[in-house]
C-alpha cells in the first residue's frame, strides 16, 4: 500500500508517451490515480494505453482510469482543445505534469534560430500554456498540484547540453518560483523536479564519450532511471506534498549539489 495520497485524483502527464513521462504516468497510475497520456505521436500514445492497463491500470481494466490524448504542446490552440477534451473525459483536473520536452546538443556557433524557437516552444512555452489553460479548472480542485519538469542544465547551465536546451529549463525554474507565489492564495502548489542525466531516449543526442563524461562526475556512479525521477513527481503530486511550494526538486545523484 502506498504511504502517498493519490488515489482517485486526475492528472495531466504530457510527453507520456516515453521515458520520465511514461513512467510517471505508471507511477500515478499504481497509486490510484486517474491519467491522461498526452503527446504528439497518437500510435505511440496507444501503445503506452495498452501497456499501462495491462501493468499498471485500474483493477476494473477500465478505461475511464487511463487515457490517450494526441497534442503538440508547442501549439497554443490544440492546447486548450485537449484540455477541454480531457476534462470531457475525466470532468476534473487536480494534477498536471510538464513532462514534455526536447534535448540538444548543438554547440553554441551551430545553433540556428529554427532549433532555438523549437527547443524554447516546447520546454518553456508549451509548460506555460498548459498551465494557463489548466488554470479555470485546477481552482475548482482542492488538491491542485502543478509540477514542471526543469534539469540540472537549469540550474547550473549546461555541461554537454545545448544554450536553448539550458535557457528553456532555466525559464522553466524561474516560471515556477513565480507560479508558486500567484497561485498559492488558491490552494495549488507549484514545483519543478530537476533531474541529471537520464537513461531515456533524448540522450542519444549525446555521443558515447560524453555520457562517459557526464558518468565519470556523478557521484552515484550512475546515470538515473525514469523511475529515479517519477518517483519525486509522485511525492510532489500527493497529498502529503500539500505544504511544499516553488521547490526545484534535484534528483541527480549528487552531479550538482548547489
Amino acid at each position: 500500500m502506498s504511504v502517498l495520497t493519490l488515489s482517485g485524483r486526475v492528472a495531466i502527464v504530457t510527453g507520456a508517451s516515453q521515458g520520465i513521462g511514461y513512467h510517471t504516468a505508471k507511477m500515478l497510475c499504481k497509486n490510484g490515480m486517474k491519467v491522461a497520456l498526452v503527446g504528439r505521436n497518437a500510435k505511440k500514445l496507444k501503445k503506452a494505453v495498452e501497456e499501462l492497463r495491462t501493468t499498471a491500470g485500474s483493477p476494473e481494466g477500465s478505461s475511464a482510469e487511463i487515457a490517450a490524448f494526441a497534442c503538440d504542446v508547442s501549439d497554443e490552440k490544440a492546447i486548450e482543445k485537449t484540455i477541454n477534451e480531457i476534462v470531457a473525459h475525466f470532468g476534473k483536473i487536480d494534477v498536471l505534469v510538464n513532462s514534455a520536452g526536447l534535448l540538444s546538443a548543438t554547440k553554441i556557433p551551430d545553433i540556428q534560430k529554427e532549433e532555438w524557437d523549437h527547443i524554447l516552444g516546447v520546454n518553456l512555452s508549451g509548460s506555460f500554456f498548459m498551465i494557463q489553460k489548466v488554470l479555470p479548472y485546477m481552482k475548482q480542485s482542492e488538491h491542485g498540484r502543478i509540477i514542471n519538469i526543469s534539469s540540472m542544465a537549469g540550474r547550473m547551465g549546461a555541461v554537454e547540453s545545448s544554450m536553448s536546451y539550458s535557457a528553456s529549463k532555466g525559464g522553466i525554474c524561474a516560471m515556477t518560483r513565480g507560479m508558486a507565489r500567484q497561485l498559492g492564495p488558491f490552494g495549488i502548489t507549484v514545483n519543478a523536479v530537476c533531474p541529471g542525466p537520464t537513461r531515456t531516449s533524448i540522450m542519444d543526442a549525446f555521443t558515447d564519450e560524453a555520457i562517459h563524461n557526464i558518468t565519470c562526475r556523478i557521484p552515484m556512479g550512475r546515470i538515473g532511471e525514469p523511475e529515479d525521477i517519477a518517483a519525486g513527481i509522485c511525492y510532489l503530486a500527493s497529498e502529503e506534498a500539500s505544504y511544499v511550494t516553488g521547490i526545484m526538486l534535484d534528483i541527480n545523484g549528487g552531479f550538482w549539489v548547489g
